[in-house]
C-alpha cells in the first residue's frame, strides 16, 4: 500500500504545473518583466503558469514577494490616466464625431471607463482603443 501511495505521490508532483510568483514586490501599475517573475512547484489552481500570460501585463494591486500570480490581479498596461485629456470619438456607419473629453479613471486598451466630455459636461461610457482614444458605442 505504502508503494502505492509513493508512486501516485511521484507522478501528482510530476505532473502539477509550476505556478508563477512574484519575484519581488510589484507594486501596483508596474508593468511586469521576466526579472519580476519567479516560479514554485506548488500553488493555488488559480495562479497562472504560463510567463507570457503575465509579461507586459500591468499589476492592479501590489503583489508581494512570493505571492502567486493571478489574472485578476493583472491588466493591460495603462494607455488613459483618471483627469487625462482623451479624444471621445463616436462612430455610426460612415459618420464619425469627435470632441474632447477628460478620463474619469484609468484603463488599458479594452478597458470600458467614464468620459465625461468637457464641452458639455456629459458623462459617457467609452472603451479604450490600441491608441488611446475613448470609442463611445451607439446605443
Amino acid at each position: 500500500m505504502l508503494r502505492i501511495l509513493l508512486i501516485f505521490l511521484a507522478f501528482t508532483h510530476a505532473a502539477a504545473a509550476e505556478t508563477l510568483t512574484a519575484k519581488r514586490l510589484i507594486r501596483a501599475q508596474t508593468v511586469l518583466s521576466a526579472d519580476d517573475i519567479d516560479t514554485r512547484p506548488d500553488g493555488p489552481e488559480t495562479a497562472l503558469t504560463d510567463p507570457s500570460e503575465a509579461i507586459g501585463r500591468e499589476a492592479r494591486i501590489t503583489i508581494y514577494a512570493g505571492h502567486p500570480l493571478r489574472p485578476e490581479d493583472l491588466g493591460p498596461p495603462t494607455l488613459v490616466d483618471r483627469n487625462q485629456r482623451v479624444t471621445l470619438l463616436y462612430r455610426s456607419g460612415a459618420l464619425t464625431i469627435s470632441a474632447e473629453g477628460r478620463a474619469l479613471a484609468r484603463g488599458g486598451a479594452g478597458d470600458e471607463i467614464r468620459v465625461m466630455n468637457t464641452a458639455s459636461k456629459t458623462t459617457v461610457v467609452a472603451t479604450i482603443s490600441e491608441t488611446g482614444d475613448a470609442i463611445v458605442q451607439p446605443r
